[in-house]
């Protein structure tokens, strides 16, 4: 299934916070792990709605206003896929995700990802 990552910087240090979204256990002790290597803060729940009530948005509000909402405008979203479908990434990208990465993560995906969007 398709995972999000959702990364912030933490106001309290130079730490990144990270939001990690999948259904499977194991995917998301993967991430977590690959996250926590690199000094990220992982928060990880197991569905798209459990992510919602995380961020204080009610269900219903949908990616729609996830994207006009100013509280997480600025929140880079990372989508994570077993599905290497360009249509879908092509999608993806359009509506707002700021990378699609292919699973499986490596370090080296998320060492990337962390120095492009936070330097």
């Amino acid at each position: 299934m398709a995972q999000n990552c959702e990364f912030s910087p933490c106001l309290d240090s130079n730490e990144v916070h990270v939001l990690a979204v999948d259904d499977s256990l194991v995917d998301r002790k993967v991430i977590e792990r690959l996250l926590r290597i690199t000094s990220c803060k992982v928060t990880s729940v197991d569905s798209g709605r459990r992510a919602l009530q995380y961020l204080g948005l009610h269900e219903e509000e949908g990616s729609a206003n996830y994207n006009g909402s100013s509280t997480f405008r600025e929140t880079p979203v990372v989508i994570m896929s077993s599905e290497n479908v360009v249509a879908r990434i092509d999608r993806c990208l359009e509506e707002g995700a700021k990378e699609f990465i292919v699973k499986p993560v490596k370090l080296s995906d998320v060492e990337r990802l962390k120095s492009s969007m936070f330097g």
